[in-house]
């Protein structure tokens, strides 16, 4: 967490989904975090307290971020577009990469050298990847759309690694690279 963050204060609530318990964290200017279902509650309590955040009762504007969740885990198709992230700490190469990978939109996937491309880096799936490893707030900066290369399914460093990436698309309709119909 940079010095910025840390001076500015962040709060964070948990709440149920179809899919178990998640988490959101935010500040005065966005979004910071989003921790998807773990092995138990108080796993992610623990993850979102690390970053020095108060559990409180959150604003409208992250009720509804809360809701938008809630209704894509439960296979609803959602686009998180308007969703206003802080991006404070965030080095205009993952910015630019993260603003790219926003505009995949349900149910589509991209390799990391595809959106290395769109992001305007060709030539750099590898730290596409890396950055994609560092997404603050999966689902929403929907990471979890990005393949490696053959459709593979790549990395992914929500708790529950590449099975939860998989679940995701299956809840996108989009198949899985493990299983036919991608």
């Amino acid at each position: 967490m940079t010095q910025a963050q840390e001076q500015q204060a962040q709060h964070y609530c948990l709440f149920e989904t179809a899919l178990g318990t998640c988490g959101v964290a935010w500040s005065e200017h966005g979004l910071t975090r989003v921790n998807l279902p773990e092995r138990d509650r108080a796993a992610i309590e623990r993850r979102l307290q690390a970053g020095k955040r108060s559990s409180a009762e959150p604003p409208a504007v992250v009720r509804n971020v809360i809701a938008a969740l809630q209704r894509y885990m439960a296979g609803t198709p959602v686009a998180f577009d308007d969703v206003l992230i802080d991006w404070t700490g965030v080095d205009d190469f993952r910015r630019d990469v993260y603003d790219a990978a926003r505009k995949v939109g349900w149910g589509e996937t991209v390799t990391y050298g595809e959106l290395a491309k769109r992001a305007g880096y060709d030539g750099q799936a590898q730290e596409v990847g890396q950055a994609m490893a560092r997404n603050p707030v999966p689902v929403v900066m929907p990471c979890h759309r990005v393949l490696a290369s053959g459709g593979k399914l790549g990395g992914f460093s929500a708790y529950g690694g590449t099975l939860t990436k998989e679940r995701l698309l299956i809840l996108e309709g989009v198949g899985s690279p493990r299983l036919p119909g991608l």
